[in-house]
């Protein structure tokens, strides 16, 4: 698949770029085990688009961390369709942290990519993201020290997020939202979003 210019229309002023990330993923991505063998054609559908719901989610200029980056999705997706934002990468394993690092280089993105586990970083950021790292209740065991009051755990997550929400023990003075966006053109996509009170 090929981005049609309504999924470019989200990277005003990057498309570039993120024409240049899709061609990473397929290619550096797969050789070094990042993305499937047998995902290359579904780079934009299913990674790209799939990360772009989340961005309708966060506010204008906050500090935002990717936990857990692996590629960086949706981090760098973010990044590059909402500049205005301050972004982090976390990724704990130093081949990951070697392909982010060179993806920023490449990029020449504003981005801090931080080599460690999500428990052990010591930063806040008014938004935490993951995409396909764990189940609700432990991204919120692994971040919770990471939101300031007020701030917001984003989790993408798939069918079985109503359920993932009811089976998870929620934290004192936080609430759950689960969010379906349907963007022009794309899939549907669930973001569930961890709040933490005041």
């Amino acid at each position: 698949m090929k981005p049609t210019p309504d999924l470019l229309a989200f990277f005003k002023g990057n498309e570039d770029q993120i024409q240049a990330f899709a061609q990473i993923l397929k290619g550096k991505g797969i050789e070094r085990g990042l993305i499937g063998p047998k995902e290359g054609e579904r780079i934009w559908d299913r990674h790209i688009a799939n990360c772009l719901p989340i961005t309708t989610l966060i506010p204008n200029g906050v500090r935002v961390v990717d936990i857990g980056s692996g590629a960086g999705l949706p981090g760098v997706v973010i990044a590059l369709a909402r500049p205005d934002l301050k972004v982090t990468l976390v990724e704990p394993l130093q081949r990951r942290v070697d392909f982010l690092n060179e993806v920023v280089a490449e990029l020449n993105l504003p981005i801090e990519v931080i080599r460690g586990r999500a428990e052990t970083v010591k930063k806040q950021f008014e938004i935490v993201t993951a995409r396909a790292v764990a189940p609700l209740e432990k991204l919120i065991q692994i971040s919770w020290h990471m939101i300031p009051k007020g701030g917001s755990l984003l989790a993408i997550k798939g069918e079985s997020a109503a359920a993932e929400i009811i089976a998870t023990k929620l934290k004192k003075s936080s609430s759950s939202q689960l969010h379906e966006i349907k963007l022009d053109n794309l899939q549907l996509i669930r973001v569930v979003e961890i709040k933490k009170g005041a």
